[in-house]
């Protein structure tokens, strides 16, 4: 597979994820000169979002609701009432977000998908870029374990403590998954893919597990860069290396498609994170750089930690100058790692 980019003063990126990584990345590109678009996971069940789902069966609104924000350049006053989250103890505005009420709101009257919905509220939001859920119409994620069990759902595959062996996702009426052709587009038209950073098994895959998508970012011209997860975590990537993280993807799409792998080498301190309240991650994730380029993966590794409250983070920032650096660098199969 021989891939090149096309140099543009404005490069066109686009990210795909769910989950808290997502933001943070695109954060930091939406303040440089990049062309963006989020394509963002749809079978999100916990939480406010899985409730909603419950309630009227729209798509899960919590990624999309953060990655709006995200791209938003409203005031912070009106992205911050977006964001509220009620704290009231009434039985069903509790823990809900605003956004999340106003984007299944959105979605009712919008009997096209939640797709023209998401649409529609970038305008209002002044979104600088595309936010793209990765289908029209809510999907659940299923999940069979090394020990031969199925189970189904975000959250109670994350909760069953088993190893997983794949994942894949589905409709309720049973039609086989497929994103609108503006999702397959972006990715083809592309200078870079990136995936991540997220929970790999329930933040990306489930966006590469729907047929058309998978297939794009395999065909695509564009280069596929992975931004590998700083921690493991708990119910799905228990004792991982970056290469292990690269496998599984290969393993799922059935060909080696990763291009190119960011891994943070800086050392997270001893006891730094406070583990009740991250209780999901366990372990930083080890290095294995011969199993990563013997999966065909240019290496760049660099200090990409960010420590927060307690908790451990990528630094938007860094990560984001190393993805716009790539843009003018030739895209090389030699094995190289930069540092």
């Amino acid at each position: 597979m021989t891939k090149h980019l096309l140099r543009k003063q404005r490069p066109n990126i686009v990210v795909i994820g769910g989950g808290t990584g997502l933001p943070v990345i695109l954060k930091a590109l939406r303040r440089k000169n990049a062309d963006i678009t989020a394509v963002v996971t749809v079978a999100d069940d916990g939480g406010s979002s899985g409730i909603i789902r419950d309630y009227i069966n729209v798509v899960p609104p919590g990624d999309i609701r953060n990655v709006l924000v995200a791209l938003s350049d409203l005031p912070e006053i009106y992205k911050n009432i977006f964001q509220y989250r009620f704290d009231s103890k009434d039985q069903f505005f509790s823990g809900h977000a605003i956004g999340n009420l106003i984007i299944a709101a959105l979605s009712e009257m919008n009997d096209s998908g939640i797709f023209n919905a998401v649409q529609e509220l970038t305008a209002m939001m002044k979104v600088e870029g595309h936010v793209y859920p990765a289908s029209n119409y809510p999907l659940v994620l299923n999940a069979r374990f090394k020990d031969g069990s199925v189970t189904s759902g975000e959250s109670e595959i994350s909760a069953a403590g088993k190893t997983i062996d794949k994942v894949w996702v589905s409709r309720s009426n049973n039609e086989a998954p497929e994103a609108v052709p503006e999702v397959i587009d972006a990715i083809m038209d592309a200078d870079q893919i990136v995936l991540g950073p997220g929970s790999l098994f329930t933040s990306i895959l489930p966006n590469l597990m729907i047929s058309n998508v998978g297939k794009a970012v395999c065909k695509t011209n564009a280069e596929v860069i992975y931004i590998c997860n700083i921690m493991t975590q708990k119910g799905e990537t228990e004792h991982f290396t970056d290469a292990d993280h690269v496998r599984v993807l290969h393993q799922h799409l059935g060909m080696n498609f990763i291009d190119t792998v960011l891994v943070n080498t800086e050392p997270v301190p001893n006891d730094y994170m406070d583990q009740q309240k991250y209780d999901e991650y366990l372990y930083q994730v080890k290095h294995d750089f011969n199993g990563l380029r013997s999966l065909g993966c240019r290496v760049v590794s660099n200090n990409f930690l960010e420590l927060r409250n307690h908790g451990v983070f990528h630094n938007g920032s860094q990560v984001v100058d190393e993805l716009l650096g790539l843009t003018s660098r030739p895209l090389s199969w030699m094995d190289s790692e930069l540092n």
